[in-house]
């Protein structure tokens, strides 16, 4: 059974982005086939997967619109197992474009299931907003991953995020659950980091994933080269935790 899941956090900065790209690699490096449709404007998770974003002729905003079929736009990746839905800039003016258009939820949506069965897992990269790209990527998806920077600010803006997931499962896909929260830029060195965890733990009565992404210069280096963390510094700490969080996710059980 296939799971689709978004990644989301309105906040910018927190390793969303890192998070869709190296966490799709490091599925697809236990075996498992992964599509990432990547949702933002900026493209990051699509050129740090080794695709020119410059030169992909069908995308994400193509869909959207309704231009572009779901099949014209799986393109491989430069991981075994791993193929990217890419973005462009058009993504920007997506919400205007979609005034007035029926089901502008569920386009998304109708695309994704026509081919979710031929994949294991289906990521899909938001943008650090709350607008009807990540309304569609959440009426897709069946869970939301959030991505928490270990930073004194972790918890702004959460609640508004929680209350966007809770309007989208009670309006538009009342099977949305909360896949869980991964700590990211971890570091050990300071109190803070460990503050900010506990604080989280104590305040957000979500599933919290065990695995915690350490702040790691390889893994801020590897987007430049167009690969993930785990063919970029495979023993690095970065694809530890990566992998380490890809196994957690292949096996919790969704209720």
């Amino acid at each position: 059974m296939s799971r689709v899941i978004a990644i989301s956090n309105q906040k910018g900065g927190v390793g969303k982005t890192t998070t869709a790209i190296n966490l799709s690699a490091c599925l697809a490096e236990k075996g498992k086939k992964v599509l990432v449709i990547d949702m933002d404007p900026q493209g990051n998770t699509t050129s740090g997967l080794g695709i020119d974003k410059e030169n992909v002729v069908h995308t994400s905003y193509g869909i959207l619109l309704e231009e572009t079929e779901i099949n014209d736009a799986i393109t491989p990746s430069v991981v075994e197992g791993l193929s990217v839905i890419p973005s462009e800039r058009g993504l920007v003016g997506v919400e205007v474009e979609l005034i007035g258009r029926d089901n502008r939820e569920y386009i998304l949506k109708a695309q994704v299931d026509k081919i979710r069965n031929e994949y294991d897992f289906i990521l899909i990269d938001c943008p650090p907003s709350l607008n009807t790209l990540t309304v569609n990527a959440m009426t897709t998806a069946d869970t939301v991953l959030v991505p928490i920077q270990c930073e004194y600010y972790a918890l702004e803006g959460l609640s508004e995020l929680m209350y966007t997931i809770e309007l989208v499962k009670q309006r538009l896909n009342p099977e949305l659950k909360i896949e869980g929260v991964v700590f990211t830029m971890y570091d050990a060195r300071t109190c803070l980091s460990l503050q900010v965890v506990e604080n989280v733990k104590d305040n957000l009565h979500q599933n919290i994933y065990k695995s915690i992404i350490p702040r790691n210069v390889r893994l801020a280096e590897a987007p430049s080269h167009g690969v993930p963390i785990n063919i970029y510094e495979p023993k690095s700490t970065g694809a530890e935790g990566y992998r380490s969080l890809a196994q957690e996710v292949i096996e919790r059980k969704i209720n």
